[in-house]
Formats: C-alpha cells, structure tokens, sequence
C-alpha cells in the first residue's frame, strides 16, 4: 500500500543586508546620503543644509523604506545603531522625546517616521561595523554619500556602482571615529554631539 504524504514546505526569508553611510562637508553643510547591497540595488541622494547625523538617519530609513522582507542594516553611525539595538528610542518617548540630558531629541522629524517604520514592519535588524577598516561595503556607502554630499545629486542602480567618487575626507563623518569603548559606551541617547 502506498499512502501519500502532504509535502510540507517551509519558505525561509533571507535577509537582505544593507550598508548604510551619511556624510558633510562641515557640519552643517551639503550633505549626503546612501545604501548600497553587495552585488544588489544601491542609492543615494543630497540634501544643500544638512548635518551628519541626519543624513545617517537619512540612508539608513531610505534603505529600510526601499527594501521589502527581513532587512539587516549595517552602519558605522553609533547614533542609528544604538538606538534601535539598546532601544534608545524607547526612552525618548517614555521621557517626550527628551534625551537622558533632558534636551529634546536632536533629529526628531527624522526618527519618528523611522521608528514607526521598523517597529511596525518588525523585520529590521542593526548591526555597528567600524567605518575605514577595510570592509568593503562600508567603504562603498562612504564613498557614494560624499559624492552624493559632493555632486549634490542622487544615485540610483540595481548593480553596483562601477565608479566611485573619493573616500570620505571631510573630517566631520563618524566614519572617521571607532565605537565605543567600555569606558566610553553612552547610556541611552546621541551622545550630546554632532557627528
């Protein structure tokens, strides 16, 4: 007797993996913004009076609002990484979108619809790689946001780029800076500086 069985078949989601990087020619300055996917899409995109923070919230929600299914974004920005990762978000709204010093939460326009956005897809993941140690991705996203930040235009592609402006020279970027440290680990909010 051959008794057939119900074939069962369980679709796994791969997560994509996305770099992100933000960069300014001074702080505030002209700005950019990108993402880019190993062998996959990549974008960026300029803003003319901007801040380094704000354009590593930039490339990190556009890369999120751009990519369906389960997403990791890597960046090298502290900022965006640990307010996802330790949850820094929640204090800010438990306090009225105060930070731990009590001043209101720098780049609140921004950080809103983000939160909002990763929260309720519920798919999105942070991961802190350091900016100019040789990983190949990070130094993609760096290059593209200065031209972005350089050009003052965007950049769209479903491979990657074949040519690259310079890498980032500004000064200004957390790209430049290693995380931190025990001694130096901050508690629950953006540091109380600009990148």
């Amino acid at each position: 007797m051959i008794v057939a069985l119900p074939m069962v078949c369980d679709a796994v989601e791969v997560t994509t993996v996305v770099y992100t990087d933000g960069a300014c020619s001074g702080n505030p300055g002209p700005g950019g913004w990108a993402w880019a996917i190993a062998d996959g899409e990549f974008a960026s995109g300029a803003e003319a009076h901007t801040t380094n923070q704000r354009m590593e919230i930039t490339a990190a929600f556009e890369a999120v609002r751009s990519i369906s299914g389960p997403v990791e974004v890597v960046s090298d920005s502290t900022y965006v990484v640990h307010c996802f990762r330790d949850r820094w978000h929640e204090g800010w709204k438990r306090r009225g979108w105060r930070n731990s010093q009590k001043q209101p939460v720098a780049n609140r326009d921004l950080w809103e619809p983000f939160i909002e956005l990763v929260l309720s897809r519920g798919d999105v993941t942070f991961r802190w790689v350091k900016g100019h140690s040789g990983d190949v991705m990070n130094d993609v996203v760096d290059r593209l946001a200065v031209e972005a930040a350089t050009t003052q235009a965007q950049r769209i592609g479903d491979a990657p780029p074949g040519e690259l402006g310079p890498a980032d020279t500004f000064g200004t970027g957390e790209s430049g800076r290693s995380g931190p440290t025990s001694a130096t680990a901050w508690a629950d909010d953006e540091q109380g500086t600009l990148f």
